[in-house]
């Protein structure tokens, strides 16, 4: 009996969800997108255990940050709302790296010099696919703002929940997701090449210290 009563109320869910979604697809509109790139620095340690010697190493600290400003329309005769997205505000791109030298290279050496070199060219092979993927990041946004649909909400204590969910449907789409995935394996193809056409710190030879 107990497991009768929970498939009955969970059909009742799904049809009320279902009717609500149903009254919000009329306020369906195609939002604005703002899209930016954060403002990033450069720190350089030297941490105190021993590298490679001649191998730095860049971590890349990705912001990937959503927005949303919603629309809320509230329905007839006390029926509820519908939360949809009215605008996103993104900022997508690199905020921090972290770059890292082995100790025995002394500060403003040639050889230390040599290294953060190198470093700061992969750094802007970082930058540079951020760049390369700003008009598909856009488009992006705007395919996947444009198939996610108004939610719907009994009472004003459900809104907060409803934008949330939008905000978790965005990030989750697809076209996100197949984007950023993009934006990854390019970026691991831009650092290999600048290893693969230039020898590693090859100053360092020229470096007497």
């Amino acid at each position: 009996m107990f497991k009768k009563l929970i498939y009955v109320f969970a059909g009742l869910f799904v049809v009320t969800s279902a009717f609500g979604e149903d009254k919000c697809v009329q306020f369906k509109s195609k939002p604005t997108i703002n899209l930016s790139r954060p403002d990033w620095v450069k720190k350089v340690v030297q941490p105190l255990k021993m590298m490679d010697l001649y191998h730095g190493n860049v971590i890349a600290t990705l912001t990937d940050k959503y927005d949303i400003v919603a629309d809320i329309y509230e329905l007839p005769n006390n029926d509820g709302f519908c939360v949809g997205i009215k605008e996103i505000d993104a900022v997508i791109g690199y905020s921090e790296f972290l770059v890292k030298i082995d100790m025995r290279h002394q500060v403003n050496s040639c050889s230390y010099n040599a290294v953060l070199e190198h470093e700061d060219e992969h750094i802007s092979a970082y930058l540079s696919v951020i760049d390369d993927y700003q008009s598909k990041l856009k488009k992006s946004l705007y395919s996947a703002s444009g198939s996610i649909m108004p939610i719907y909400t009994k009472d004003k204590s459900g809104i907060d929940a409803a934008v949330n969910k939008l905000n978790t449907l965005l990030q989750k789409h697809p076209e996100i997701v197949l984007v950023k995935q993009q934006i990854s394996g390019a970026q691991e193809i831009r650092n290999a090449k600048i290893d693969e056409h230039k020898k590693k710190y090859q100053n360092l030879d020229k470096c007497n210290d």
